[in-house]
Formats: C-alpha cells, structure tokens, sequence
C-alpha cells in the first residue's frame, strides 16, 4: 500500500475529512494541489465538462490516459485517481487489467469504476496484482441511458440494505477506497461507519470520510447539480478579464507602445 493511501486511512481513523476533487490537465491540478486537496481524480466527466457531450459515454481509454498523464504530472502530494471508461473493462477481469495498467502508466494511483458485485471477480483479479481500486456505487453516470435520468439511489429500506451489504462485501474483496453517489445521508453515513476503507461522498451528505466535487463546479465554471455549491463565480471573472482584454485591443491600450528606439 502507497504511503499516500495509507494517509487516508489513517485520516479515516482519526475521523478527518479528505478533499477531492476533478481536474482533466496540469493547471487546474496543479491548482488544486497548491490550494491543499488530498485527492485528484481524473474523472470521465470530462466527456461533459471538457468535451461538451451530454454524458459520459464518449470517452476512451486513450483519452482518459492522455487527460491523467497531464494530471500526474502536477500532483507530487496529491492521491490520483482515474476512472476506467465505459466499455473498457465490463468484459472480464483481464480487460478491466488491462485498461487499469494503461491509466496506471499514465500516472494514477487508484483505478476507479463504477458497479458493485456484478464485477467482484474482477475486483478480487485486480485486487490480487497489487492494483489499488475505488469502487463506486449508487448513482452510476454511465448508466444514465439505461435509467433515463439521474436517480437518486438507496431510497428505500430494500436498496438501502442492498447498498450497505454490497459496499461491505466489496471492501472485504480488496477495494481500497468506496465511492457513493446520490444516495440519502443517513445511509452514506451508516455505510461509513461499517466500513474499514475510506468512503468517498458526492451529493451524500456531510458523514462521509472524505468528499468529491467537479473542479468546474466547485469554481462557477457552469451549471452546477444541486448538491454541488460554487465557491466563487469564476465564470463571471473569466468572462470579465476576456472582455477587458477585448476593449483594451480595440482602444489601442494593448499591447502598449514601446518608446525605446
């Protein structure tokens, strides 16, 4: 187990919150590794943010490793995480090896998917060659086609449960990390509590180990998902320093004139 990992760990026991958050290029990891993150994760929603698609779905293998290449090379003290793309590892345990190997190479840490004991095989495959997995359950975006919307999951007692004895049985088949996404708090927080790997929040309340936001979202570089918060209107000081750029070419303000001859 990587020293960074074990830190987390370590945070869990002591009950500290980890920080993570998206980035998709060297600045804004860079950027968020000097504002103090725990965590980077590479994640396939840069098929929305980044590339404009209304999903996940578009996104390759060779794309997220090209994105997580810039990434690593930022962070010297924060964990990176990348996620597996759909379709490059739902196969079999070998597949899913392979593309985690790819994202490995590139920089990554811990291999993120999405799924629970449909792909425990290969969980305990990945988990038996040294590979460092967070598994994430509950709201699954690359799903989204087959639900039709963006479902809040655990909802009732039977999923609840369901929920609770899955991420339990997938931490003991070697995960190292859980993520949870848009599922009611007190289950996030009963989750977190039975579980011995650090447990990763997004939209799932305050009790979880650690949380996860889009890096676009957490800057005001978009519409935002109701559980996200905009800690500064970013879009706002972009659009003002562009405008600004603009008039001061136009006027002839910038460049200024040189008087040296």
């Amino acid at each position: 187990m990587s020293k960074r990992i074990d830190t987390w760990n370590t945070a869990k026991q002591r009950g500290e919150k980890r920080v993570l958050v998206t980035a998709y290029d060297y600045p804004f990891a860079r950027l968020a590794e000097e504002a103090g993150v725990d965590g980077v994760l590479v994640g396939d929603s840069l098929g929305m943010v980044v590339q404009g698609h209304r999903d996940t779905l578009q996104v390759s293998l060779e794309q997220m490793a090209y994105h997580t290449e810039m990434v690593a090379r930022a962070c010297t003290q924060s964990l990176v995480f990348a996620d597996l793309p759909l379709g490059t590892y739902e196969e079999s345990p070998a597949q899913c090896w392979r593309s985690a190997t790819t994202l490995l190479r590139a920089g990554a840490e811990v291999i993120k998917w999405e799924g629970g004991l449909e792909f425990k095989e290969h969980l305990e495959f990945c988990a038996a060659r040294g590979l460092n997995v967070c598994v994430h359950l509950g709201l699954t975006p690359q799903r989204l086609r087959q639900w039709g919307s963006f479902q809040r999951q655990g909802a009732t007692p039977e999923t609840a449960e369901r929920l609770v004895q899955e991420a339990l049985a997938l931490a003991q088949s070697g995960a190292r990390f859980l993520l949870l996404e848009a599922v009611p708090a007190d289950l996030a927080a009963r989750i977190t509590q039975q579980s011995a790997i650090p447990v990763i929040g997004i939209g799932a309340g305050p009790d979880t180990d650690a949380q996860v936001l889009v890096m676009h979202d957490v800057l005001g570089l978009g519409k935002a998902p109701p559980f996200a918060r905009a800690f500064v209107d970013g879009a706002a000081l972009l659009r003002s320093g562009l405008a600004d750029y603009t008039q001061a070419v136009r006027d002839q303000s910038f460049p200024a004139t040189s008087r040296k001859r």
